[in-house]
């Protein structure tokens, strides 16, 4: 069908949304509800690499970014990775993930409220209270309701400081974005590699061991109430460059500034994601995307979304294929 137009506009109801094609595959969520959770691929690296991964993994990376994160394996030390937004700072968290078969990627996005204890741990103390109640009033058994260990569940942060053989990886997304004192707060965490939780500490003496909830929906024991790593998880810190961090945190991060990706990487991600009949139908936008005004903020998923589109839409005119291009890869930072 020459129209690729799913919504016409036209005010009268139709079928045609069961003519829209399977999506791109950075957004089919669908096929990472397919696989398990926990296991030695991480489900959403499919998203966030691209289907035909091999295409990335025989494109070498820039060596400064190869080094980095080496270094920050050596050391045991955070990577802060600042960038403008679409270079790739989050999904080299999932590359390294992949390569080193580390399993699925522990993601802590910040928002502006974000605590050091919503990535350690929370406890509902709430949720509690309301079992015990619920007990009395049914006239159950005194401590039949569950143990404290039901209502800890450990946050991305403090899963990924569980005692374990291999390290995990933890991305800690937007750390910009978080209010002033997160990232001081966060430093004794990174440093010691070690937390502890008091609502076991307290019970520590009648209850040595407790079993917990993990951020991926598992058990695990907490000896002591006290949780401690053995292998410091590979963690990357992203940031936009939109504010600047307390010299204590640099001193203790591997710092690495990810240029915008050229054009060689750029084929790369499109093949990774669309194949190689994607690139080729969309060479003028990635011209386009590369012939940008000096200084024009612009992200790569921006390109990814207008190659698909491409893709999808063959035989729209080029009048309005112009337009949609100019729709998808306006410049982040252009007033409005």
């Amino acid at each position: 069908m020459n129209d690729w137009r799913i919504y016409r506009g036209v005010g009268q109801p139709h079928d045609g949304v069961r003519r829209l094609p399977a999506p791109p595959p950075w957004r089919d969520f669908a096929a990472a509800q397919d696989r398990p959770e926990i296991g030695p691929e991480d489900p959403s690296s499919a998203r966030r690499l691209g289907v035909r991964r091999r295409l990335v993994e025989n494109y070498a990376p820039r060596p400064a970014e190869v080094d980095a994160v080496n270094a920050a394996l050596y050391l045991r030390r955070p990577l802060l990775v600042t960038g403008n937004p679409g270079t790739g700072k989050s999904t080299l968290a999932y590359a390294v993930a992949h390569e080193l078969g580390l399993g699925r990627v522990l993601r802590w996005p910040i928002v502006s409220r974000t605590t050091l204890q919503d990535g350690l741990y929370r406890y509902d103390a709430i949720g509690r209270l309301q079992d015990v109640q619920l007990e009395r009033a049914q006239g159950a058994e005194p401590g039949a309701a569950a143990g404290i260990g039901a209502y800890v569940r450990l946050g991305p942060l403090g899963t990924a400081l569980l005692p374990a053989r291999t390290p995990r990886v933890l991305l800690i997304d937007e750390l910009d974005k978080s209010d002033l004192d997160l990232p001081n707060d966060l430093l004794n965490t990174l440093e010691e590699g070690e937390f502890g939780i008091p609502e076991l500490e307290r019970v520590a003496d009648r209850e040595p061991v407790v079993e917990v909830l993990t951020h991926d929906g598992g058990r695990v024991a907490v000896h002591g109430g006290r949780v401690a790593c053995t292998s410091f998880p590979v963690i990357v810190l992203t940031s936009n460059g939109e504010r600047d961090f307390p010299a204590p945190l640099l001193r203790r991060c591997i710092q690495l500034e990810l240029e915008p990706p050229g054009e060689d990487q750029l084929t790369a991600m499109a093949e990774a994601h669309l194949g190689a009949e994607g690139v080729e139908a969309g060479r003028d936008l990635i011209a386009r995307f590369l012939d940008r005004e000096p200084g024009e903020v612009v992200a790569a998923d921006q390109l990814l979304n207008a190659l698909f589109l491409t893709q999808h839409a063959p035989h729209a005119e080029r009048l309005t294929r112009e337009r949609i291009a100019d729709m998808l890869m306006q410049p982040l930072d252009r007033p409005r």
